[in-house]
């Protein structure tokens, strides 16, 4: 366990009473080690002597290690430590001590992924020049870009920063118009449709940040060429940034949900060109959208339509929602909703072998919905409680209070703020804590899933976003946004990000709003240990923040 931090522990609290968390009353982490000796009884037959190959000046590499003689003796094998996640309903995570110490000797090399080698430069245009005019095979007959293998050209697509490749194969893939539309043919009920040839070529090739804006904008980014999505809100700063509000109401999330898309005229493929206003653009709606619904649904006046509302009307309508809500609350009665959902999946990829690999598309946009408190029974029989993913951290708090008698925010945040190395490596960086301002924290959990998760937390009493007043929420934007370029520089090119709050009726707990950041990672697929809940990392969490908060510190000097 790590040294205690100050703070309050009113109930005298063993160990095993506890829920499965890395969080002590105390305000400290509470993390194991394991320095396994065991014995491996041998069970083999047969032994299979080969020559591997050769060192240079030909001294044979030989297998003969791999078939010992007799059983096995294991001492002090490679440590690992042991991190339950703060909330044990994620499991926990496993730090492979070796190459973390490696990583924890050279910090300033820390990357979450490497680039490969760039090609050299005259690789761009080559397979367009050879292409372009086609090849000449046997017979004399012409081969093209068209006569390529469909795994290739879906490999070029996806990887090839050529804008002229790039704009051929999206000529392969769909029918492109000279005046920069896209042909149409009509769908299985008259509606009409884009006249796409390969629709997997289609949407790898449109993905690609390389392609030219205006074939994006045909293919992808007009309102209206992804269908009849009404168009219901708009963030616009003419010359800065601009962000439509997507209506899909036949979705997959029950009662609708929305989309906040940079629009065509603002194409952001890339974290890089992602400022802090557009991030408040994209949020702005998240929260307006909130406010307004719920206004409507309690019967409450919305300020105005066909317009954007003001700051100052949002938090003047945030008010008098909160203000039904724990009246209903306190009297006792039902609210329409009662949780927001909200989510980010930045980045696209796609294998020549046909697995999607993350994200819908690359043009940056983020979704969020309403929660209603329960569900019809299918089949008639009253109700059932919905879901929503806050409802997890809600029964863990609950169960911690009664367990510890402090609430577990506190001694979450204490024990972030006080924490100190896990392998107690002196003179190395120690600090969890990436950025903080007005009551927002941007941090590295202590048992990080994803092998690079971030977290930005609410350092005060803030539930939802219901909950956020103006100040916080533009400190929360600018967390997210600081968040997300500085997963970029470290090399993240797909990220999942996730909203976990507070139902707005929830009045037994100290939950705080928190946001979690999942980078992909190529060499990394889910698999069957992440699917247990066990997340193995190769370095320690204190490096990792460091090399995060040198990032933070060069994005906010470049603000100033």
């Amino acid at each position: 366990m790590t040294r205690p931090a100050a703070g309050p522990n009113p109930k005298t609290v063993q160990d095993a009473d506890l829920p499965p968390t890395c969080v002590h009353p105390d305000g400290v982490f509470r993390c194991g080690h394991h320095r396994p000796s065991f014995r491996a009884a041998n069970l083999r037959g047969t032994s299979a002597p080969l020559v591997l190959g050769h060192l240079p000046g030909g001294v044979e590499i030989r297998n003969d290690a791999n078939f010992p003689e007799g059983d096995l003796e294991l001492a002090e094998t490679e440590g690992v430590f042991e991190v339950p996640n703060p909330f044990p309903f994620w499991g926990a995570t496993y730090i492979l001590q070796a190459p973390a110490d490696r990583l924890a000797e050279a910090p300033a090399a820390f990357r979450l992924r490497d680039e490969p080698p760039p090609d050299p430069p005259p690789a761009r245009g080559l397979l367009r020049d050879l292409l372009g005019p086609g090849l000449e095979g046997p017979g004399g007959r012409r081969y093209g870009l068209a006569d390529l293998p469909r795994t290739l050209k879906l490999a070029l697509a996806q990887t090839s920063d050529d804008p002229e490749l790039l704009a051929a194969l999206a000529a392969l893939a769909c029918e492109l118009e000279p005046g920069g539309g896209i042909g149409f043919r009509p769908g299985p009920s008259g509606e009409p449709r884009p006249l796409v040839h390969d629709h997997d070529l289609f949407e790898v090739v449109l993905n690609n940040p390389a392609l030219p804006d205006a074939i994006k904008r045909a293919m992808a980014l007009n309102p209206g060429v992804q269908g009849r999505n009404p168009v219901v809100g708009e963030y616009l700063d003419p010359g800065v940034t601009h962000v439509w509000e997507y209506l899909r109401a036949n979705s997959y999330i029950p009662w609708g949900h929305y989309a906040s898309n940079m629009a065509q005229d603002a194409v952001r493929y890339r974290l890089g060109d992602l400022s802090p206003r557009d991030m408040a653009g994209l949020r702005h709606l998240y929260y307006q959208r909130t406010f307004v619904q719920m206004a409507i649904e309690l019967g409450l006046e919305v300020p105005g339509r066909g317009r954007r509302l003001s700051t100052d009307e949002l938090e003047d309508l945030r008010r008098r929602v909160l203000d039904e809500v724990h009246r209903r609350r306190e009297g006792g009665s039902p609210l329409p909703f009662t949780a927001t959902m909200w989510g980010w999946n930045f980045g696209f990829d796609f294998s020549p072998s046909g697995y999607r690999l993350n994200a819908t598309h690359q043009q940056i946009h983020q979704q969020f919905a309403l929660v209603r408190p329960t569900v019809q029974a299918a089949g008639g029989g009253g109700e059932t409680p919905s879901y929503a993913v806050g409802d997890q951290v809600a029964a863990f708090a609950r169960r911690y209070r009664r367990a510890a008698g402090r609430d577990f925010f506190d001694a979450y945040i204490a024990a972030i703020r006080g924490n100190t190395r896990l392998d107690g490596r002196r003179g190395g960086p120690a600090d969890l804590v990436i950025h903080e301002a007005d009551g927002v924290l941007l941090h590295v959990p202590k048992a990080q899933r994803s092998q690079g998760e971030i977290q930005v937390l609410a350092a005060e009493p803030v539930g939802n976003v219901l909950e956020a007043g103006t100040r916080f929420r533009a400190a929360l934007d600018r967390a997210l946004w600081l968040a997300m370029r500085v997963l970029d520089r470290l090399g993240a090119r797909m990220i999942t990000v996730y909203e976990v709050s507070k139902r707005f009726d929830e009045a037994g707990t100290d939950q705080r709003l928190f946001y979690c950041f999942l980078p992909r990672h190529p060499q990394s697929p889910g698999a069957f240990s992440e699917w247990q809940q066990r997340w193995v990392t190769g370095h320690y969490p204190e490096d990792y923040a460091e090399a995060c908060r040198r990032h933070a510190a060069g994005l906010l000097a470049d603000l100033r």
